[in-house]
């Protein structure tokens, strides 16, 4: 009888070591999806997989032929943090809802965690009040919450406030310190260069990296750096005069029209190499003017850094026919197409730090060390 409750109570024992076993697997389990519908926006995908060393999740997500996007996940998600990496194509709106799609899909799966990699976060030039437009990228903040993500993994959001628009945590990784060790590894007396600002509000990410590159400054102030035209909208129109005999109403000031200043370089970039830096490059017609005022200024090479490469319409032809000697671009999009129309395009892989990111993030480790020697102007 005692041997028979001694073996009773070593399965029982065992078995609960089993499940405990099986509850700290489950517990410690995450897993990468990629929630793209094209094969060109995958290699980022698999890029970060093989570094975290883990398969990429088996899902399929496609367009039905009324163009309503599908997702269907196909192994189990149950309790489990799930990374899902979207980069953004030039097709932006599908993308956004394939996202929300499969965020909702491991959801209702019952996925504990669902955490977007987003590098490029799509309408983040839309993050202020233009007139009577509105900003999308809150709303898009409030529909990723709203699918179910409950954590985002981004790279260079275009305003740095635009992390406060998210009711979750929201990492925000610096591209600079690839695109620096470009800089000193590939471009030749790099000593001889100076970082230049294409517009006054792009100088605190351009004194970023000539501080840390020990470097000279330059900024193009003027016309050529103004992008955002000022349509007239009705809102500069004086008001209806109409014969009242009350109240007469508020004298207001006269408001001074905005007048462009001729355009200027400050700094000396006479026999240098010039080296323009932004987060995002998409219509290239400003990078061009502002490398012809270079070479006009005694520039004898110019080269483009950004972060994101969107190079929407003819980019890739504006870029082949200007001064610009090499335009460098982080793979945070996808840009295949346009490196084979424009041979002056160049890629730097910045799978290395989302994928330490991921790891981190699904151990519990600080971020801090991603984001050594970076400042908050970066």
């Amino acid at each position: 009888k005692t041997v028979k409750c001694l073996k009773k109570l070593k399965n029982i024992i065992l078995h609960r070591q089993y499940l405990n076993t099986r509850m700290n697997v489950a517990k410690s389990a995450y897993r990468v999806f990629s929630a793209n519908s094209s094969a060109a926006c995958t290699e980022l995908a698999k890029k970060i997989t093989e570094r975290l060393g883990v398969e990429l999740g088996k899902s399929v997500v496609f367009q039905e032929s009324n163009r309503e996007t599908r997702v269907d996940v196909k192994e189990s998600v149950r309790g489990q943090t799930i990374f899902i990496i979207q980069t953004i194509p030039r097709d932006v709106n599908t993308a956004i809802m394939e996202l929300l799609v499969m965020a909702y899909a491991l959801k209702t799966s019952c996925a504990k965690n669902i955490i977007g990699v987003i590098p490029y976060f799509p309408y983040s030039k839309q993050c202020k009040m233009r007139k009577r437009g509105s900003i999308v990228c809150k709303l898009l903040a409030s529909m990723l919450a709203k699918a179910g993500l409950t954590h985002i993994i981004t790279m260079d959001l275009h305003q740095k406030e635009i992390q406060g628009f998210f009711s979750f945590p929201v990492d925000n990784l610096r591209a600079s310190p690839f695109l620096i060790q470009y800089i000193q590894e590939e471009i030749p007396d790099y000593r001889n260069a100076i970082i230049v600002a294409k517009s006054p509000a792009a100088a605190k990410r351009a004194q970023s990296y000539a501080e840390r590159l020990r470097l000279g400054l330059a900024v193009i102030h003027g016309e050529a750096q103004c992008s955002e035209s000022d349509m007239a909208d009705g809102r500069h129109s004086p008001p209806c005069v109409r014969n009242t005999t009350g109240h007469t109403g508020l004298e207001l000031p006269l408001m001074m029209a905005k007048e462009k200043p001729p355009i200027t370089v400050v700094g000396d970039v006479g026999g240098r190499i010039a080296i323009i830096v932004d987060d995002i490059i998409d219509d290239v017609g400003d990078f061009v003017a502002a490398a012809e005022i270079l070479k006009e200024r005694g520039a004898y090479k110019i080269y483009i850094m950004a972060t994101h490469g969107l190079l929407s319409a003819d980019a890739p032809r504006l870029i082949e026919e200007s001064a610009i000697d090499e335009v460098v671009v982080t793979n945070t999009v996808p840009h295949e197409v346009q490196k084979l129309q424009c041979p002056k395009i160049k890629t730097v892989d910045v799978s290395m730090i989302l994928a330490e990111a991921i790891r981190r993030i699904h151990n519990g480790e600080s971020m801090a060390y991603l984001f050594r020697n970076i400042t908050v102007d970066d």
